[in-house]
């Protein structure tokens, strides 16, 4: 489909208007049209494709990092990113990928400025990927990583209360689920939950995933992505694997919700926001017009945005209670 493109780029948040969230910012127009590898949605998920989209390097770093360490959960490889300063807590990373591609190594720059912008530990996680582990694989990865973190936070010289999880898109989804988890078995609690554009609505079809179809990404993709990570099964009314369907939003961590204008997944974004607050959870929700998926993940210029508004949030939430 054809996306109308407007000149936003330079322009602040507060002065773009939200009833051009959907219009296509023209320097995101003139990028796609530079770079259409990247631009038009991965559809062929051959061994071949697949083994270099969960590739072990990606882009050149874009922050230097003091500290960087690769560990083991368990069986469960993470990324570790410190810098000399006293951390204001830590940040646990799922990245993105369909619950089907991505690595550590790929999604390197993502951390690296998370890491850079808050002032917290990052620890990124190499979940297991679909088709080959479906859920609730990469999730219990991912809770497995995370109550580690919990447990380990003196090490890392800040308080068990400062953990806070963080993820896009799949990770999005898995950032918001190990959320509803550590809620629901109640032994724990997080700080905090950055979802970015988060996929929280299973197999089901908004408003956003039809307009933008073809955008980054695509129905048929997501088609894939789910069935791969659901393995056949009807997952939709499992809170775990679609936090769109949790009957209780009550006592989940604060979050910060970023969405792109032009994402397919910005209505189930939205809508998961407005159920967050509907349970009482403090919510603080950017929508970024005129930007489509990946944007964070792609360095757009609405990226470092999204960075730093990212890191704000952060120093600001883990602020534990004393002697927690």
């Amino acid at each position: 489909m054809e996306f109308a493109p407007a000149n936003l780029s330079g322009q602040n948040k507060g002065e773009r208007e939200v009833a051009d969230e959907g219009v296509l910012d023209q320097w995101v127009e003139q990028w796609m049209a530079e770079n259409p590898m990247m631009a038009n949605p991965l559809e062929e998920f051959t061994p071949e494709i697949l083994a270099l989209a969960r590739g072990p390097v990606g882009a050149p770093p874009t922050r230097e990092i003091a500290h960087i360490d690769d560990e083991r959960v368990g069986d469960v490889p993470i990324r570790i990113y410190r810098s000399e300063e006293q951390p204001v807590g830590i940040l646990v990373y799922f990245h993105g990928g369909g619950f089907v591609l991505g690595s550590i190594g790929l999604m390197d720059n993502v951390a690296r400025e998370l890491a850079y912008a808050s002032g917290a530990v990052v620890i990124s996680v190499e979940y297991r990927l679909a088709p080959e582990h479906p859920y609730p694989a990469g999730l219990d990865d991912c809770t497995a990583v995370t109550r580690w973190a919990i447990a380990n936070a003196k090490r890392f010289g800040v308080p068990t209360g400062a953990v806070a999880v963080a993820g896009e898109s799949a990770g999005g989804n898995l950032a918001a689920a190990v959320s509803i988890r550590l809620r629901d078995e109640g032994d724990v609690a997080l700080a905090g939950q950055v979802l970015i554009y988060p996929a929280t609505a299973g197999s089901r079809i908004t408003q956003s995933r039809e307009e933008f179809d073809g955008l980054v990404i695509s129905l048929r993709a997501s088609d894939y992505y789910w069935n791969s990570y659901a393995a056949g099964r009807d997952l939709d009314s499992d809170p775990y694997a679609a936090p769109l369907s949790a009957t209780s939003f009550v006592g989940l961590p604060p979050a910060l919700v970023v969405l792109g204008g032009c994402d397919m997944l910005r209505d189930e974004g939205r809508q998961y926001a407005a159920l967050l607050r509907g349970g009482g959870v403090p919510v603080e929700e950017v929508c970024y017009p005129g930007q489509p998926h990946g944007f964070v993940n792609f360095e757009f210029p609405a990226a470092a945005e999204a960075f730093e508004l990212t890191g704000r949030w952060l120093r600001q939430t883990l602020v534990a209670p004393a002697g927690s």
